[in-house]
């Protein structure tokens, strides 16, 4: 993935998709109750003060910027830097690594699921693969030895034992693989470095390869629920055919009711659209989930910052409003750990979802979606008005008025986490309701519960 929050990868690039059966459409209608996962970028890479993977492509200098400490004391020298950057494993020793710390940090802030990266573009795999040497397991990385080496293991069964799904997160594309970026020819940009028309034999190893990466994830770490497919740019209509339709009913023979995300790609496996660092300006056609970052970076940064706890509910609520999944990512950091701050953040946002989450988890969105500070989401009839921002002499226990929805004749509405009922009236375009006096003037957005007519 990219790294800051202005980078945007492009949705589908593909034909239409055929209809999905009726077994998917119900394990999406499961994925989409979910709605708040969380997304770690980790690997050898939180070494270094560059963004994951792409500083490693020639023509991708926007990865490379000047004042990149890494990148400025090799010179500037992008042979010198993919070499070290590929040595970084051999440093890459977490001996503070303990998943269930990390779940019990995401379960505290109301996530239903976690994505992981297995592998990112650099090809470093965080599980015991058979298929290559460079991976967290091999005698090269010294924490090869750790009992809990096997970092992918760790991470799922960590966080299944806490009552979250599971998605594995792996690229298509590796940079690191001689079937990919041979050896023999130079590579300049994110695509294989050959013409794979020309040299079947060695695009043939690839596939082999990633086939062969994919079920193992797929056979020996336990019930996984997605499989969130990047490096969009790996698909047959780009010369690079990596038999999708052979891998995936490979997949889901090991992991029956696997959702697939083969991700700005389109057709028949891009189960999940997922936007990334943006949230769309409408509700999307197919099922979705925003991938946003909680700080500037998608990986361990020191002294990242990290978006306010208020800022992740607003995100959260505008997101589900219009029927996605929030996934929120971070990283952490070499040793392990995940950053205080990110986690204090965690917190936060539980606090209000213990309260809130009703309105949140397998709600739908309803039109009109959103109305000024105010979101809508419902469940059947009941409907929930996510309130944003109260100005004004709403602080005095004044009255709030929503336009928009208008509860139903003689609805009972309520203000969830305060006792009683609020006194409300219709208006010609929704609805006016008196705010207590007790309620919480701090709160990072309160929820309206009522009956729509």
């Amino acid at each position: 993935m990219s790294t800051t929050r202005g980078d945007i990868i492009e949705h589908s690039g593909g034909g239409a998709a055929a209809p999905k059966p009726e077994w998917l459409q119900r394990r999406l209608e499961w994925f989409m109750d979910q709605r708040f996962g969380i997304f770690f970028h980790w690997g050898p890479y939180c070494q270094w003060d560059c963004c994951e993977s792409w500083p490693l492509v020639p023509e991708d200098t926007w990865a490379r910027p000047d004042g990149m400490r890494c990148w400025a004391e090799r010179g500037r020298d992008l042979e010198r830097f993919q070499r070290d950057y590929w040595a970084l494993n051999r440093t890459f020793s977490p001996v503070d690594f303990d998943p269930d710390a990390w779940a019990s940090a995401a379960r505290a802030a109301g996530v239903k699921y976690v994505t992981f990266t297995t592998k990112h573009h650099d090809g470093f795999c965080m599980w015991d693969t058979r298929t290559t040497d460079y991976r967290v397991t091999h005698p090269d990385c010294p924490f090869h030895a750790h009992p809990r080496a096997d970092i992918v293991r760790g991470v799922f069964d960590a966080f299944r034992r806490q009552g979250m799904a599971i998605s594995c997160y792996f690229s298509k594309s590796d940079w690191h693989s001689p079937h990919y970026w041979s050896p023999q020819w130079p590579p300049v940009h994110r695509k294989p470095n050959y013409d794979t028309a020309e040299h079947p034999e060695i695009w043939e190893g690839f596939v082999r390869f990633v086939h062969s990466q994919v079920e193992e994830l797929m056979t020996g770490y336990g019930p996984i629920d997605v499989l969130w497919l990047d490096g969009g740019q790996v698909r047959a209509d780009n010369k690079q055919d990596i038999r999708m339709a052979e891998m995936a009913a490979m997949a889901r023979r090991r992991q029956p009711g696997l959702i697939m995300a083969d991700r700005t790609v389109g057709g028949d496996y891009e189960d999940l659209i997922t936007p990334e660092q943006t949230i769309p300006d409408a509700p999307l056609d197919a099922p979705w989930e925003s991938c946003l970052t909680l700080g500037h970076s998608w990986k361990y940064v020191e002294h990242d910052q990290y978006r306010p706890a208020r800022e992740v509910i607003r995100m959260l609520a505008e997101v589900v409003s219009k029927g996605g999944n929030l996934l929120l990512g971070f990283g952490p950091d070499p040793l392990g750990r995940l950053p205080e701050e990110a986690v204090a953040r965690l917190s936060e946002v539980g606090a209000w979802m213990d309260v809130n989450g009703e309105a949140i988890y397998a709600t739908r969105p309803v039109a009109p979606y959103g109305s000024g500070d105010v979101r809508f989401t419902a469940r059947g009839d009941t409907t929930y008005a996510i309130v944003l921002e109260i100005g004004g002499a709403a602080w005095a226990g004044g009255e709030l008025r929503v336009a928009g929805l208008r509860p139903a004749p003689g609805a009972v509405m309520e203000l969830l986490g305060q006792s009683g009922m609020l006194a409300w009236r219709a208006t010609e375009d929704g609805f006016a309701a008196d705010l207590p006096e007790g309620m919480d003037r701090e709160a990072p957005a309160w929820v309206i519960r009522f009956e729509r007519g």
